[in-house]
């Protein structure tokens, strides 16, 4: 077996529990030195998966040499070797934007906590089995909510007790849907699952029917698709700059689910058990598309626009990929690790900002010294990155997924609820800019940005320049993933014939 399958998971949960161990005891400064050391080595680990995903077919990791569906098994393929890529770049970005600023001397064991949560989001992209996505699903939850409310201001309590009592809800569903399909089928193994439900009986599919929806439920509440999506601006725009730059990937938990159990368990069934995905999910997507745009168009702060566009990037995700085509597949995975990149580097840009308004904070209203040209720069970069004009990535990516949808029957809704939220959120982050930032003027000289401050959105922004440069490249990657995802009789096959002991 391939033991790097299980490095991202093992890596960062090891690390945690011995800083757990210290009791808090650690100096900040030899806590920062492990946190960033343990990030660095995620990434390096992360780029060598990416390299072996792409040489090769699905890869199956059997804890306890345990042959599947009788153990827990971990699968590498292309989907879950980017979205390892896409979180351990995050991880390591924001965890040196929070060391930078001073986030992490906020809590004791933030270093902890923030491992602890690279370690749900690794492990729900790895795992092959609906448990122990449920498992880490609950430890990403768990260290998130701590993570949220690192400082213990009012308003962290106040959006972290709705983000708990919603996350604890979706919770329940997941729990109920997961002992449904196991009462009935006898398996939570994804592959397992893929071979025996549509071999049910018809008095089975009914129940089958409701699991399933149950399931979709609960990852549109962690995507946060309308109407579930009310916890999401607060929790977001409440949370320190770094936290809500490594939420930026937290959504797209939700949207991975979606397309790793419909396409696996639910698809090879959807006239039996649940409709096809185009025919529900588009239409919310399109609301939740609507509502980031005019919610940003609305905010009265910095943090709360952004939280709203990462509403607006979820759905447009979800708009193109319920399609359920190879192109729109490939189209809405290049845009999602695009605009992943692009909604982190917005909130720690927003987060210098506000850093420099002291009393006015994030409020936009025109208030405190001018901000540095390079603040002004970088918001401006990504700006542009987000709203969709050229050549930066951004339009790259919204162009493939226009060209996606266009053969499609819904093609005319996507089109003009995504070109029309373009306008709108060019018009709010112009507004931001302008008050903010290009109409400032004050006798008190800019708060220059230091190195380290400027470190984790330089290289973000370089990741966003890399996606622009190398778009080809990186779309025929997208391309083979999309490919590897649809063919769910290879995943079934290379999982169930893993080698092992019953």
């Amino acid at each position: 077996m391939n033991h790097w399958i299980i490095a991202p998971v093992l890596l960062p949960a090891v690390t945690a529990g011995l800083l757990m161990l210290s009791g808090g005891t650690l100096s900040l400064r030899i806590q920062r030195g492990v946190g960033l050391l343990a990030a660095t080595a995620l990434l390096a680990v992360a780029v060598v998966l990416l390299e072996q995903s792409a040489g090769s077919a699905h890869q199956v990791y059997a804890l306890g040499h345990w042959r599947p569906p009788f153990g827990i098994v971990l699968v590498l393929d292309r989907l879950s070797a980017v979205m390892l890529l896409l979180t351990a770049v995050l991880g390591l970005c924001t965890l040196a934007a929070a060391v930078a600023a001073g986030a992490d001397a906020q809590g004791r064991f933030f270093h902890p906590l923030f491992l602890f949560q690279l370690m749900g989001l690794n492990g729900a992209f790895l795992t092959g089995d609906l448990f122990n996505l449920f498992v880490f699903f609950e430890v990403l939850l768990i260290a998130s909510y701590c993570l949220l409310l690192n400082g213990n201001t009012p308003a962290r309590l106040r959006a972290g007790l709705h983000y708990v009592v919603a996350n604890l809800v979706g919770s329940a569903l997941f729990l109920v849907a997961v002992g449904l399909l196991y009462g009935i089928a006898g398996t939570l193994n994804l592959a397992d699952l893929a071979v025996r439900l549509p071999q049910l009986a018809s008095l089975d599919r009914l129940l089958v029917q409701s699991a399933g929806l149950l399931l979709l439920t609960v990852f549109g509440l962690k995507a946060a698709l309308f109407p579930l999506l009310l916890w999401l601006p607060p929790a977001y725009s409440a949370a320190s700059a770094p936290v809500a730059a490594l939420f930026a990937v937290m959504t797209k938990v939700g949207i991975y689910s979606i397309l790793r159990v419909y396409e696996i368990v639910l698809g090879p069934a959807a006239d039996q058990v649940v409709p096809a995905l185009a025919t529900w999910m588009v239409p919310i997507a399109l609301v939740t598309i609507a509502w980031g745009a005019l919610g940003a168009l609305s905010s009265q702060r910095l943090g709360t626009m952004a939280a709203n566009l990462t509403l607006l990037s979820a759905g447009t995700t979800l708009a193109v990929a319920a399609l359920d085509t190879e192109p729109a597949l490939s189209a809405a995975l290049y845009y999602l690790v695009q605009s992943t990149l692009a909604t982190a580097l917005l909130f720690l840009v927003c987060g210098s900002i506000t850093q420099r308004r002291t009393a006015a904070g994030d409020r936009l209203q025109r208030a405190g010294a001018a901000q540095p040209r390079v603040l002004g720069v970088l918001f401006l970069f990504t700006s542009l990155t987000i709203i969709g004009l050229p050549p930066l990535s951004g339009f790259v990516g919204k162009l493939m997924l226009l060209q996606a949808a266009l053969p499609a029957a819904q093609g005319s809704a996507i089109w003009a609820v995504l070109l029309v939220s373009s306008f709108l959120v060019l018009v709010a982050l112009i507004r931001a800019g302008m008050t903010l930032i290009w109409a400032v003027r004050s006798d008190a000289p800019a708060v220059p940005a230091k190195a380290a401050e400027l470190a984790a959105p330089f290289l973000l922004m370089a990741g966003i320049v890399a996606l622009s440069v190398a778009a080809e490249p990186v779309k025929r990657f997208m391309d083979a993933t999309a490919a590897q995802l649809s063919d769910v009789q290879a995943y079934t096959g290379t999982v169930l014939a893993a080698p092992g002991r019953r």
